[in-house]
């Protein structure tokens, strides 16, 4: 350095030498030194520039001045007002970033994305070893993490009701449960402009679920291997049944006799015409004794109440 050149280190310690900063500041080379940080925090007894003229020391709180904590309490507060105000997150430590913009972009995907992952947890393993989700068309342009972390938090929800679950603490609580996590942006062959494909697997199985906009309108449009179309929200009933005539009049007939009150219906079959679901809107809760019926019903594999 140039001789009479000032130090100032309020970054980190060990930047700074200080047996040779107090070499040079004996011999004349150095006009002052000013620290923050140290190489040893706090400084000992032994600290070779603690009796040194021409040193300024802070015990690191530099940034501890009136001016500069007048200015963190006025950005705190827009920040705050921001967020209650928009919904826009920054500086956030465990949660992305995310403008008014962004916002706005991403926050019509959220409640989707939330009941595929509670659907997952109805349908597949309550205790997954991995969740992938995946985007196609417009939506996998945007900063996807809190879509991806609303899957989770679906998933987690419904499957872990012993834990609270929310968009913050989604991604420690999977990696705590042992839950790895894999967003994937590139694009999934489908029939839809644009889709969002949530996966879990365990053992080497995997059971997956879909959903897109038509429209405005939110839908869900696939069931572990199912095409179908019904409401991200509501009460459902899912039947898988082998693919035979005469099972989905059972159904309706039960329903029927036990004043449950149909509002929508999809079916689909497997490509190999093997096996079918029939997914039901229903208005009201179904007795536990229709349930248990139709488990029994002949051709009739699994039986499921689902709230979305």
């Amino acid at each position: 350095m140039n001789p009479g050149a000032l130090i100032i280190n309020c970054a980190r310690g060990g930047l700074v030498d200080e047996s040779a900063a107090m070499a040079q500041l004996d011999a004349g080379h150095l006009a002052g030194i000013a620290l923050d940080v140290y190489e040893t925090e706090p400084p000992t007894a032994a600290f070779p520039l603690l009796g040194a003229k021409k040193c300024v020391f802070t015990p690191h709180l530099g940034a501890s001045t009136a001016e500069a904590q007048e200015n963190v309490g006025i950005e705190v507060a827009h920040q705050l007002r921001d967020f209650l105000v928009s919904g826009e997150i920054r500086n956030a430590v465990n949660m992305p970033n995310l403008d008014a913009h962004t916002l706005a972009e991403v926050g019509r995907y959220l409640d989707l994305a939330r009941a595929l992952g509670t659907l997952l947890s109805k349908i597949g393993p309550s205790q997954a070893d991995s969740v992938l989700v995946s985007f196609a068309g417009p939506v996998s342009e945007l900063d996807t993490e809190l879509i991806t972390r609303s899957v989770l938090t679906g998933y987690l929800q419904a499957a872990h009701h012993e834990v609270q679950v929310n968009l913050v603490n989604a991604p420690a609580i999977a990696k705590a449960l042992g839950i790895g996590v894999t967003e994937s942006a590139v694009a999934v062959s489908t029939h839809y402009t644009e889709l969002i494909e949530a996966a879990v697997s365990k053992d080497g199985e995997t059971v997956r679920v879909a959903g897109s906009f038509l429209g405005d309108h939110p839908r869900v449009v696939h069931i572990a291997g199912h095409n179908v179309e019904t409401n991200p929200a509501g009460r459902f009933l899912f039947v898988e049944n082998d693919d035979r005539p005469g099972i989905v009049g059972v159904i309706g007939t039960s329903l029927g006799q036990a004043g449950v009150n149909i509002a929508n219906m999809a079916l689909s079959r497997t490509a190999d015409r093997s096996r079918a679901v029939t997914v039901i809107e229903i208005d009201q809760e179904p007795p536990t004794s229709l349930i248990e019926a139709l488990k029994t019903t002949p051709g009739i594999l699994r039986v499921l109440v689902i709230e979305l």
